[in-house]
């Protein structure tokens, strides 16, 4: 089954997410060149700290935390090098460091080198720069996963909508280098299997086909900006991720041609969606 991800700093809210079957936290640290990149989008775009990553360190059991540090920097006027954070994530309980937007391979070096083992490193691979360094990456050793990040990848190609990576095989082609390693691979977010411009459940259906083993859960799964009733986020959690196991479960069953044929049907949605 995929490991599913939730993006919280709120101790309370990992809980919930972890009872109902989440399997890792998400910290998320990122904020350099963010803002350049999405600005006047409707995007996450979060600030987490330090002190968050020890706080939701705490409030697990038995979900992994993973933190999404910034890309590879030096020391600023008022914030540190690249070394001091991700030691300090580290120490405060990260089990799995992402590293995002990197252009060349020796940002991975360097973040393999500051991790040293201590935690499982997790590259998201955003940047055209990156996609065209794949085959090289992947030698690399200390990577233990890979995930795609189509947001910011469809904003570098200059496409309209995130999910026609996948209508157009890109995903497949980045994936297939990638399987050939034997590093675990995911990509995007999802939402509750009948939400999202395309609907979850057939998004589900793509990370299956592809040979996933990650998907972020996202803010349209759960808004916990909006719904404030820890009741309701429950209710939505338990009911979601139980939805999310019961698909899965049921894909077990599905022949190729299945697969290939909600393939078709995704691409179907991505064109109307672009041409709309």
């Amino acid at each position: 089954m995929l490991n599913l991800m939730y993006i919280t700093k709120r101790p309370e809210i990992a809980r919930i997410a972890e009872d109902a079957g989440v399997d890792w936290i998400f910290v998320d640290m990122e904020f350099i060149g963010k803002d350049c990149r999405q600005g006047g989008l409707d995007t996450v775009q979060n600030h987490h700290t330090v002190e968050d990553v020890a706080n939701i360190k705490a409030a697990l059991s038995k979900a992994k935390v993973l933190v999404r540090v910034n890309p590879i920097h030096d020391q600023m006027a008022d914030y540190p090098s690249s070394e001091d954070e991700i030691e300090a994530v580290i120490k405060a309980g990260a089990d799995i460091v992402m590293l995002p937007y990197f252009k060349t391979v020796a940002e991975v070096e360097r973040f393999i080198s500051i991790v040293g083992g201590r935690a499982k490193v997790c590259l998201l691979m955003e940047t055209t720069e990156a996609a065209s360094l794949l085959e090289q990456i992947v030698k690399m050793p200390g990577i233990d996963m890979i995930h795609i990040g189509l947001n910011d990848m469809h904003l570098a190609l200059k496409m309209k909508f995130m999910f026609q990576l996948l209508a157009d095989g890109s995903v497949d082609k980045w994936t297939g280098i990638i399987r050939k390693t034997g590093i675990k691979y995911g990509f995007g977010g999802l939402a509750s299997l009948d939400g999202g411009a395309v609907p979850g459940r057939m998004i589900l259906k793509e990370h299956y086909r592809i040979g996933s083993k990650m998907v972020i859960v996202s803010r349209a799964f759960c808004n916990t900006e909006k719904i404030t009733d820890l009741n309701e986020v429950k209710e939505i959690f338990n009911n979601g991720i139980k939805a999310i196991r019961e698909q899965e479960s049921e894909m077990s069953a599905m022949s190729q041609e299945d697969f290939i044929n909600n393939h078709k049907a995704v691409c179907e949605a991505v064109d109307k969606i672009v041409k709309g």
